[in-house]
């Protein structure tokens, strides 16, 4: 995205235009861009047309607020930022384990992903998933991991039934090799699934509720 949007979005969200609307005028906005009234005028029909905020006219006064895809492009943005000063070639994670569906182990066992796991990533997983609830103070890791490349996984099609790809990123908890495993097609936020070649609820002595930290190489 061109970095002058970018940097107009980031000037709204700072006035808190990600949470609410900000009662901004073209004017005021061209002080904080250092440009003219006319020239932040189009800034925000520009931003308008690229869908990255939405505008609210009632009451004589212009509100502003970014949509989720200028919310998505800060992100990024921070993401890239974080990855150049903060982080070398991991990130940790914290999370609580919690109970999962069952999908997990599902997935896990079919044929097309089991032997990808083990080519890709050096073992066979053991026949189910750990659900991790991730912090939400560490949200924005989660973000910059499943941007990162990882190893690929995958889809498939067996029995009529299509099975997506996913993307696997190698990780530790405490000296145990494991992976997180993202679903092209994920349905959680805050939630991810590691498979390792152990059980790791039984070689860890975890539970639901207890806290883990995962390590995860980018």
């Amino acid at each position: 995205m061109d970095s002058k949007y970018t940097f107009a979005l980031r000037k709204i969200a700072l006035l808190g235009g990600i949470e609410d609307y900000v009662v901004l005028s073209s004017r005021e906005l061209g002080d904080a861009l250092e440009m003219s009234q006319q020239s932040a005028s189009k800034r925000i029909l520009e931003l308008l047309d690229e869908k990255l905020i939405i505008r609210d006219l009632g009451a004589r006064k212009q509100r502003i607020k970014l949509t989720p895809k200028g919310v998505d492009e800060l992100k990024q943005e921070y993401g890239e930022y974080r990855r150049v000063f903060e982080i070398n070639d991991q990130i940790t994670l914290h999370g609580v384990v919690s109970e999962g569906m069952g999908e997990g182990r599902y997935y896990v066992c079919q044929a097309g992903y089991m032997t990808q796991f083990e080519e890709k990533l050096g073992f066979k997983p053991y026949e189910g998933t750990l659900n991790i609830v991730i912090d939400r103070e560490d949200l924005s890791k989660l973000d910059i991991i499943r941007s990162a490349p990882g190893e690929s996984i995958s889809g498939f099609t067996q029995d009529g039934r299509t099975f997506g790809q996913a993307i696997a990123h190698k990780s530790k908890i405490k000296s145990i090799d494991c992976a997180i495993v993202i679903p092209e097609r994920s349905h959680y936020e805050n939630i991810v699934e590691i498979v390792c070649q152990y059980h790791l609820r039984r070689t860890l002595s975890i539970g639901n509720g207890d806290r883990v930290e995962i390590k995860v190489k980018i």
